[in-house]
């Protein structure tokens, strides 16, 4: 049986992924809708290697048309359009913040907690809303779930360095335009960020909150307890660095039973989607330049942390556009599919 299948926000850099994906993993789609705003109706993009889709303007679809919905085009028009298309029957999985933390909203990595998707469609009063979690969230939870099925982990400390593509294709372009400039003396006032982030790292992502902890920091930990464990505690400090594709995190764990090292090597190359290349070489690491455009969550430099008991320290990366938002939206579309849809 094939799906119909609608991509908001396609022209987007995290919508043409999510279209690139969907051809990539031979999705069974027997129709493709690319939607986004009424400027952008009428021109042409790219499916697969060998088709093309004409952009449809996302207010005058109707929802009822599609199967699934994949909605990549921000927390407002999700929660303007989204609850539409739920109440239409269409299946909407929304790569925003809007419903993430919502009780009734399902928050889902799929090879961490895909069978809550079970539950969601056994519920004759569901939202038809499910939440894709925060690309930096996303990675890491990745890397912790064997750990802490093993070793039930009681607190994790992250540093993020995060790559300009997750605020969007504007973003990439000023790290572009003003590293550019720097070369020929144009200087580029910053628009999309605080501060030049040409050769520079930015200790800021998202608005401030009270507690002095920005929003994505927060989402790092709420988002962390509500698909793994709410027991965990999480403390994250996020950056914004000037590379265009690929977060990095440093993560440091603290469990309640003993950490064997080599056992926990073994755990992560067991995890599906997580691939551990650590070698206590120059080079035997992976780098944000080499995870893009791969599925992976790559995983370095492992190593016991000797200052907390059962402690344990690694490196984490892995291409935001893809296992942090359109590949883990496309694997949530696919668990949908064994699961109940």
């Amino acid at each position: 049986m094939g799906y119909k299948v609608a991509v908001v926000g396609a022209t987007g850099a995290v919508g043409r992924e999510m279209l690139k994906t969907l051809a990539e993993r031979e999705f069974p789609a027997d129709q493709v809708f690319a939607l986004a705003s009424s400027q952008s109706a009428g021109n042409v993009i790219s499916y697969g290697e060998d088709k093309d889709l004409t952009v449809q303007a996302l207010d005058k679809f109707d929802f009822a048309n599609a199967d699934i919905a994949l909605f990549s085009a921000g927390s407002g028009i999700a929660q303007q359009i989204g609850p539409k298309a739920g109440a239409a029957g269409c299946v909407v999985i929304d790569n925003s913040s809007a419903f993430r933390m919502d009780e009734d909203v399902p928050l889902v990595v799929p090879e961490v907690n895909g069978h809550v998707l079970e539950a969601f469609f056994q519920n004759p009063d569901r939202r038809n809303i499910i939440a894709n979690p925060n690309c930096s969230t996303a990675q890491m939870v990745m890397a912790l779930k064997p750990l802490h099925d093993a070793y039930h982990i009681r607190r994790v400390v992250v540093s993020t360095y995060q790559a300009v593509s997750g605020a969007g294709r504007p973003a990439m372009d000023e790290l572009f335009e003003q590293t550019r400039g720097i070369y020929v003396n144009d200087f580029k006032k910053p628009e999309n960020f605080t501060k030049e982030i040409a050769f520079n790292v930015i200790p800021h992502i998202d608005v401030f909150m009270d507690n002095g902890f920005t929003k994505e920091e927060w989402k790092m930990e709420a988002e962390t307890k509500k698909i793994l464990d709410p027991a965990i505690e999480v403390v994250a400090h996020c950056v914004r660095v000037p590379v265009f594709i690929g977060h990095s995190e440093a993560i440091f764990i603290e469990c309640d039973h003993p950490v064997d090292e080599e056992q926990a090597r073994t755990l992560l190359r067991e995890m599906d989607g997580v691939a551990v290349i650590d070698h206590r070489v120059d080079e035997g690491y992976v780098t944000p330049k080499e995870a893009a455009g791969e599925d992976a969550v790559f995983v370095s430099r492992l190593r016991r942390d000797n200052t907390v008991a059962n402690g344990l320290v690694f490196w984490c990366v892995s291409d935001n556009l893809r296992k942090g938002a359109a590949l883990n939206s496309v694997q949530i579309a696919e668990e949908c599919l064994r699961r109940g849809l």
